[in-house]
């Protein structure tokens, strides 16, 4: 139901448009004058203002100012018994959505508050639609680890419930985020999205939090922050490991008591949102090194999801290359370019340090810089680099003649036992550390015939 102020001095007037709008089934507030009904906008959720121009204490056009100045979303609709085209200009360029003469015409009024609701709701619409636009990009691989990821998307999409997404740069974590939103209840709501290492620390809370106007110098008008914008939706926080003490510790308290207040504000503001964060970062590092709360990873960490490096995935790279070539193949009406085999082993050499970014990116500039129709090795080694290709990590060596089965097997039981001992053998601190469920890790420390020293 959505919520107009009458702003009016006469009482008669307040009377027959509240009779009137109740009937039409809105939600109706009244105010005698202008600093009354500022007030009244400050302190409730109002959706549309009819205001007079002719007011006690304060005039309308300089309430009117006022309101676009502090809530520009707000329509207002302004009338007068002493009207002029003058006065009707100077309201229109000053913010209003129309004007309307006295005495009121009940329909003419019945019919600019339902178009004014409607330029406001496709004002939002429209806010939402460049807020949360989905990447292009789709999760691509058939491999287990995608499997894996699909798997804990499902299981955690239906629910509120809090995920951190972890993995390298470049891996895709915003896209299990968006899927994630995508196929839960939430999905038709806003997907809004904070990258935390890009906003200085100085102006984060204002970004999550919003600010009132006059908070600080640079505030001159009221905005609402992310986690506003985001209410009914879900709010993505990348980077997360990258945000202030300060702004974890107001980010728990939203966490926990479901509320908050601008910056320079004392109103608390009840939200309900989805809450999924993501890092490139080991959270117990930083944990440990006093950067990151140990409360708040409790609070997010409900279901972890790791998504792999490319090089750990290497078994999906044919179908994302031919996913990347099909969407950036620049003429549409040829048939898309292949790779020759020599080539594709090349880029399944390659260890892609810059994960699917990367791959991206390079199948993006090989479809304009090349002209082969079928792209050979040489042209790869050209905007790949021969250097690169042959390289192995020093702390691989030791696995070069090693079948990928028995190469897997030895790290994860290497991986297993250093976190055992990391975390004093605790099954449940080491499988949260890992990414997977105590059961899971029972299983593997079984299998490796790992010993479990107490």
């Amino acid at each position: 139901m959505s919520t107009i102020l009458i702003i009016d001095d006469e009482p008669g007037i307040r009377t027959v448009l509240t009779d009137i709008l109740e009937d039409e089934n809105y939600d109706v507030l009244s105010a005698g004058d202008g600093l009354e009904g500022i007030d009244l906008i400050k302190s409730k959720e109002v959706d549309l203002v009819i205001l007079d121009v002719w007011l006690p204490h304060k005039g309308g056009i300089d309430v009117l100012k006022e309101i676009k100045a502090d809530f520009p979303e707000l329509e207002v609709v302004v009338i007068s018994g002493h009207a002029n085209i003058d006065m009707a200009v100077k309201a229109v360029k000053n913010g209003a959505f129309d004007f309307l003469e006295k005495p009121l015409s009940l329909d003419k009024v019945i019919t600019l508050v339902q178009n004014a609701l409607k330029m406001r709701s496709l004002k939002q619409e429209n806010l939402q639609l460049r807020s949360s636009l989905f990447m292009e990009d789709k999760m691509v691989g058939s491999g287990p680890h995608m499997d894996a990821i699909r798997q804990r998307i499902a299981q955690s999409a239906a629910t509120d419930v809090k995920v951190l997404i972890t993995g390298e740069n470049g891996t895709g974590k915003e896209l299990v985020a968006r899927e994630i939103h995508r196929t839960s209840k939430r999905a038709e709501a806003p997907f809004i999205e904070v990258n935390c290492a890009a906003i200085p620390d100085t102006l984060l809370e204002s970004e999550l939090f919003g600010h009132e106007k006059g908070a600080f110098t640079s505030a001159v008008s009221r905005r609402k922050g992310k986690f506003e914008i985001a209410h009914s939706g879900t709010l993505f926080l990348d980077e997360i490991a990258d945000m202030s003490m300060s702004a974890q510790a107001k980010v728990l308290r939203v966490l926990q008591e479901q509320k908050f207040e601008r910056v320079g504000g004392e109103q608390s503001i009840k939200v309900d949102i989805r809450l999924i964060s993501a890092t490139n970062k080991n959270i117990q590092d930083e944990i440990a090194a006093g950067r990151f709360r140990e409360d708040l990873f409790f609070r997010l960490n409900v279901v972890p999801i790791h998504v792999p490096a490319l090089r750990e995935r290497t078994q999906d790279l044919p179908e994302l290359i031919d996913y990347f070539m099909n969407k950036y193949n620049p003429r549409p009406e040829e048939k898309v370019r292949t790779f020759t085999s020599e080539a594709l082993d090349i880029l399944c050499r390659y260890s892609w340090p810059g994960n699917i970014r990367e791959l991206k990116n390079f199948i993006e500039r090989i479809n304009i810089m090349s002209d082969d129709h079928i792209i050979p090795a040489e042209v790869v080694h050209h905007f790949i680099g021969e250097n690169k290709i042959n390289q192995l990590p020093s702390d691989l060596h030791k696995y070069s003649n090693m079948k990928l089965n028995d190469a897997r097997a030895d790290f994860e039981k290497r991986l297993i036992e250093e976190r055992l001992k990391e975390y004093d053998f605790n099954i449940a601190h080491t499988a949260q550390a890992l990414g997977v469920y105590p059961s899971n890790l029972h299983s593997k420390i079984k299998k490796h015939g790992i010993e479990i020293k107490r």
